[in-house]
């Protein structure tokens, strides 16, 4: 059984910083991607950034771009997004995913399998 889980999300003020982890088990996503979606009240859920599994290579919505920064750690099927100057848009549900090698859009939601419960992250103004 695939388990995803994402920590380390809270509320702190606008221009201010945080950092989430993910963490996966049940299995790999060798040869794909690991990704950080968010979903706001009222809104479809969106790409924020995410990874390819060997971490050499990184995507960004233009919106987070300079702002945020995803990483791999050392521990297999494991994630960081490190959040700075942070923005009240930038408010949202933010949920970790991640699929094995193929052809499919990364910056789709759908194209993925497997979920975490997701962090909510609030940034007051």
């Amino acid at each position: 059984q695939v388990q995803v889980i994402e920590s380390g999300g809270g509320l702190v003020q606008a221009g201010g910083s945080l950092r989430l982890s993910c963490a996966a088990s049940g299995r790999t996503f060798r040869g794909g991607f690991m990704a950080w979606f968010r979903e706001a009240p009222g809104k479809d859920r969106e790409f924020v950034a995410a990874i390819s599994w060997s971490g050499t290579d990184t995507y960004y919505a233009d919106s987070v771009r300079g702002r945020f920064a995803i990483s791999r750690t050392s521990a297999e099927s494991t994630i960081d997004l490190q959040m700075n100057s942070l923005k009240p848009e930038d408010t949202a549900v933010y949920y970790c995913t991640g699929r094995g090698s193929g052809v499919y859009s990364l910056r789709n939601w759908r194209s993925y399998d497997y979920w975490g419960q997701g962090t909510q992250v609030t940034v007051s103004s």
